[in-house]
């Protein structure tokens, strides 16, 4: 019998926390809850989850905190379920190392959906799309076996899904890639994905591996189309 995968709800809003708990149990997850960062980071350490729903506004403190303690350890999926709409919060939970983000209210099917994404994602051969074990372009070297990423020789950290999408984007160099088709190679699927999701991961991709990041050496915008990556 296949183990059963188990999340963590990281919430302290009762109702939420039920809400989501019966759809994860009709979907045959286990599941636990935590209402505060320390509790979470607790349940983190004791039951190894897959996967972590996190709510940003916890009693004693910020829902980033969970996602920087459980960086130093893990590289499970960690989706942020948040009332926080303002661009520049999704941009610092992204590039914190949240691998997706979810606005208050939500569909619940549109979360089981992200979760799942997340879980067949998560499981991949990392770096399966790209062929060359380390790529150098520039000032741009990505080795794609140990997954990092270095900018005149100096590393720096992407988000496992600003991972995926730079991967993507260079092994399909000099192509332009819509927006449609990054999405559902990424996400696995455009339902419920928001194109505001994919422009804010190019930001951030932008902001860590251009030197000018409003005049881009690599990710070039075809406007209205999508992007392509220039080598």
């Amino acid at each position: 019998m296949e183990d059963k995968r188990t999340i963590l709800i990281v919430e302290d809003d009762k109702y939420i926390i039920n809400f989501i708990s019966m759809s994860l149990k009709k979907e045959n997850y286990r599941y636990y809850a935590a209402k505060s960062v320390e509790e979470a980071v607790s349940l983190f350490y004791a039951n190894q989850p897959d996967l972590i729903i996190l709510d940003l506004g916890l009693p004693d403190g910020d829902g980033i905190e969970v996602i920087e303690r459980v960086r130093e350890k893990s590289q499970i999926p960690i989706i942020v379920v948040s009332a926080r709409q303002e661009e520049q919060e999704k941009i610092r939970a992204l590039d914190m190392g949240a691998d997706d983000y979810v606005t208050k209210p939500f569909y619940m099917g549109e979360l089981m959906a992200r979760i799942r994404v997340a879980m067949r994602k998560h499981i991949q051969v990392p770096g399966s799309q790209m062929k060359e074990d380390v790529f150098t372009c520039d000032y741009l070297s990505v080795d794609n076996e140990k997954r990092k990423v270095f900018i005149d020789e100096e590393e720096i950290h992407l988000t496992p899904i600003e991972f995926r999408i730079l991967n993507l984007l260079i092994a399909n160099r000099g192509k332009v890639l819509t927006h449609h088709y990054i999405m559902d190679e990424i996400w696995g699927s455009t339902e419920g994905v928001e194109s505001g999701n994919l422009r804010v991961f190019m930001a951030g991709l932008r902001r860590k591996i251009e030197k000018e990041p409003a005049h881009p050496r690599f990710i070039l915008t075809e406007v209205g189309v999508g992007y392509r990556f220039s080598s």
